[in-house]
């Protein structure tokens, strides 16, 4: 099952919109964990085991395993999620962005060697360095468009021939790049005006939301701003407010109790005026 496929049934089984970030600080591992062994993994993977009935997908953020030299953890984890979990697609958070040769590299480290079902990467270098991920019809290209970060407007609303980049970038890839029906855009919560003028630019293209929870997004208003006309369409993440939501030895439960409120809440509006 590719990627598009896999999600879209994610999203009708399991009644979930809900992404769950895998971003790993061991600071903030419980006690019992510090200083063990594989300590990523065995955090990472019971979070997956508690949450993975709840959720359209997992993102784990390369950055937070390729700094404390766990690479070898994500593999095992993305391996973990595809054995125990196999209907949930999982998406690197990588962020790449390169001329094509080296994006060639890339594509083989994302869905060659870890195995994952989609990753996100960044535009700005425009459509040859997208092209060897695009080359990969069964997996998902998830593309920068309008950041959650506070700094994304220094680019992202510059004036491009009488459009916003973040719109010229909805438009490439709705209209030319999106030749296998594989692509989705990264559309930051913080910003619904900008998740509704991208709906309303790209269709049905699935969107991945960041910046709900800790980072404040309105829920309610990313719900009506970026749903399709079934209730569908997107991939909202939290990634602290789940895997922090306690501190002790039950951590993977409070990462349930939260997680399962998150997708209710974003339930609450999927189908109400």
């Amino acid at each position: 099952m590719n990627f598009t496929d896999a999600l879209n049934s994610a999203w009708r089984e399991r009644n979930s919109l809900l992404c769950v970030g895998l971003d790993p600080d061991p600071e903030r591992f419980p006690a019992h964990l510090k200083g063990k062994a594989d300590a990523i993994f065995h955090f990472c993977a019971a979070i997956v085991d508690a949450t993975a009935d709840l959720v359209c997908c997992f993102k784990p953020q390369i950055a937070y395993f390729a700094a404390r030299r766990a690479e070898d953890q994500l593999e095992a984890l993305i391996d973990h999620i595809h054995r125990q979990h196999p209907a949930t697609p999982v998406i690197l958070d990588a962020k790449r962005g390169d001329i094509g040769s080296t994006a060639e590299q890339y594509a083989i480290e994302a869905f060659e060697r870890f195995q994952a079902d989609a990753v996100t990467i960044n535009p700005y270098m425009g459509h040859d360095s997208v092209a060897p991920y695009l080359a990969y019809s069964d997996k998902g290209v998830i593309i920068l468009c309008r950041t959650s970060n506070p700094g994304g407007s220094d680019l992202q609303f510059l004036d491009v021939g009488g459009e916003r980049l973040y719109e010229r970038v909805a438009r490439l890839v709705s209209t030319v790049w999106d030749t296998n029906g594989q692509c989705a855009l990264v559309v930051g919560a913080t910003f619904p005006g900008e998740i509704a003028r991208v709906r309303t630019m790209t269709g049905d293209m699935p969107l991945l939301v960041p910046g709900i929870g800790a980072q404040g997004g309105d829920i309610e208003a990313t719900v009506r701003a970026g749903r399709t006309a079934s209730g569908c369409g997107l991939i909202i993440n939290s990634s602290r407010a789940i895997l922090y939501a306690g501190g002790g030895e039950e951590y993977a439960e409070a990462a349930r109790r939260v997680a399962e409120s998150t997708r209710d809440a974003i339930n609450c509006y999927r189908h109400s005026g």
